[in-house]
């Protein structure tokens, strides 16, 4: 029986834990908070936790709810620079250091997430 990164880690619980601490530290930043349009943060902390769930090997409920995550295209309307991606990446490390990870989990983890934040770019100004 294989196990997938999702139940190594924790399954739910820990993305739950990753994404609430990361979406507490952008609902604070000045340079993230304007990309995001909806005054409630909770509808997007619910899409980024399904999607992380699901690219880790747990419910496929992101897919089955929204379709293929086309990442970069639902982030195209947005000003993706450098800096912002350099802002997402500060707050998602203070969600990985808010998850109970061995130090190999929280590698794997956090190299995707940094190659997801420079794929996100979209503009250098």
């Amino acid at each position: 029986m294989t196990t997938t990164f999702f139940e190594e880690i924790g399954g739910e619980e820990t993305i739950r834990t990753i994404v609430h601490r990361f979406y507490e530290g952008v609902a604070t930043d000045d340079v993230l908070r304007p990309l995001y349009p909806e005054e409630d943060l909770g509808p997007a902390e619910e899409r980024f936790r399904l999607f992380l769930q699901q690219y880790w090997g747990g419910p496929t409920t992101y897919s089955d709810t929204r379709g293929h995550p086309r990442l970069r295209m639902r982030h195209a309307p947005f000003r993706v620079t450098p800096a912002a991606a350099e802002r997402w990446l500060v707050h998602f490390r203070a969600g990985l250091d808010a998850a109970d990870l061995t130090p190999e989990q929280d590698e794997r983890f956090w190299d995707y997430v940094t190659h997801a934040a420079q794929f996100m770019v979209n503009t250098l100004e």
